[in-house]
């Protein structure tokens, strides 16, 4: 059963503080993508370009994820193929109870989240430790990533100190200051990497010409998690495979530009072979993204390289915060992504856009997230998940604009409303009510207005001529 996004959001918006950061936040990290887009005279044709590889490379994709498994293979990398969460889970399991792990270390995968790979290993006697720093203050609250590139954004560092202060990791209590809580966080993940058994990365591009597994981060720990154990595993989605390295240079000027502001990732780390005495294993993951392509309607979803732009610019996601919504990825894709999951459950997100579209306008390969919204309003009937109100009022609507005769007896009785006590305002019937005032209507419509001004224009016309 569906629910909505409006009351998944209430409670969020119970602390206006919370909203008004969360808000500047991410307006923020829209403001320093503007900065870099407009440095770049060819902008635009990045993005055209980063859209027709993307295009072309789904229409061929067999091909090229042919490629990739022939030339990581030809590497020593062993490669293995899952059709859903359940099977990527046994492969990962399979792989670390083979080599014995009892300790992994992993870098940031939405890939991982979207097949809860982390619960199915931990109930399989696996310790897992996410190293991206956000992930791990996530991992450490128990709760799942608001954003797919700043996951832990919307927790403050006060929370943060406390946790850390709890389990031990954070030694001067009351010692809140960020620096100090990111280096009581890298010591006690160093001792995660020495320990650790295994190690696993996600992949933001798969380059098929090549076998390269490319991953972008800002904390190195990627690199950390593949230089210490001597297994390493990628997680990875078949629709994050690229041509060649002329692609990959394409996407690397557009994906953190549009993610985070900076013109470059920290470290852009490329795997294509085991370490010396060590293991490669990647996984090529469908889990729903053949349907995704074969869509006829929304396959445009499948172009997304999850820069996080469309949630930095959306004005719903920026007032309401990730867990709002009820798929694991928020904001204008999650939404498209939930619905290409499952419609009947995720129909409720489908109300959290407000057609702006500054989303399509940002997106760096043109998937257009608001107009694929918009098209899944109009699907909605057809999983019976249409909100009936809603459309009982575009009907009535329909009838009134379409009949001057009605709309104008109505417009000239609408200033009555004016008379209406607010307490009967605001009642369930009238959702509008919640968070507005109601407007106070002039007894003179425009189209009064303008009859009798364009009447005494022309008899002051008449008299002077």
């Amino acid at each position: 059963m569906s629910t909505s996004h409006s009351k998944k959001a209430a409670q969020f918006l119970s602390n206006p503080e919370n909203v008004t950061r969360h808000d500047k936040t991410f307006w923020g990290l829209r403001q320093k993508r503007d900065i870099q887009a407009h440095q770049l005279p060819e902008w635009e044709s990045l993005r055209e370009h980063a859209s027709q590889i993307k295009e072309h490379t789904l229409t061929h994709l067999a091909d090229y994820l042919e490629q990739f498994s022939d030339n990581l293979e030809r590497n020593g990398v062993v490669v293995h193929w899952a059709k859903d969460a359940q099977e990527f889970n046994e492969i990962a399991y399979g792989i670390l109870e083979t080599h014995k792990v009892r300790k992994l270390v992993k870098s940031k995968s939405m890939l991982t989240e979207e097949c809860e790979m982390n619960d199915y290993l931990i109930k399989h006697g696996i310790d897992v430790v996410e190293t991206d720093l956000g992930e791990r203050i996530l991992q450490l609250m128990n709760l799942k990533p608001s954003h797919i590139v700043v996951p832990a954004a919307h927790i403050s560092r006060h929370d943060v100190g406390k946790i850390f202060e709890d389990l031990g990791i954070s030694k001067e209590i009351g010692n809140h200051d960020p620096t100090y809580l990111t280096q009581c966080a890298r010591y006690s993940l160093r001792q995660a990497f020495l320990e650790a058994e295994a190690g696993m990365t996600g992949c933001n591009f798969g380059v098929a010409s090549t076998g390269d597994c490319v991953v972008c981060t800002n904390e190195g720990n990627a690199d950390m998690s593949t230089s210490c154990p001597k297994l390493h595993i990628v997680s990875m989605g078949i629709d994050k495979v690229i041509p060649d390295l002329d692609s990959l240079a394409v996407f690397q000027r557009l994906l953190c530009r549009c993610g985070t502001g900076q013109p470059s990732t920290s470290y852009t780390s490329h795997y294509r072979k085991p370490r010396p005495d060590g293991k490669m294993h990647v996984i090529l993951v469908d889990n729903g993204r053949s349907d995704i392509i074969a869509n006829p309607n929304h396959w445009t979803t499948a172009k997304c390289i999850r820069c996080g732009a469309c949630m930095n610019t959306c004005p719903v996601y920026r007032r309401s915060m990730g867990y709002s919504y009820s798929y694991f990825i928020p904001g204008p894709i999650g939404v498209n992504l939930g619905m290409l999951r499952n419609p009947k459950l995720h129909s409720g997100n489908v109300s959290a856009c407000s057609l702006c579209l500054s989303c399509d306008h940002v997106c760096p390969v043109k998937v257009n997230p608001g107009s694929q919204i918009y098209t899944w309003r109009q699907e909605l009937e057809q999983f019976g998940t249409e909100n009936k109100e809603k459309r009982y009022m575009a009907e009535a609507m329909r009838r009134v604009y379409g009949s001057y005769t009605i709309y104008d007896a109505m417009v000239k009785k609408a200033s009555l409303v004016n008379y209406v006590p607010q307490k009967l305002m605001d009642i369930k019937l009238n959702p509008w009510a919640v968070g507005h005032t109601m407007p106070h209507i002039p007894k003179k419509s425009f189209h009064e207005i303008y009859r009798q001004a364009m009447k005494e224009l022309d008899e002051e016309k008449k008299k002077k001529g």
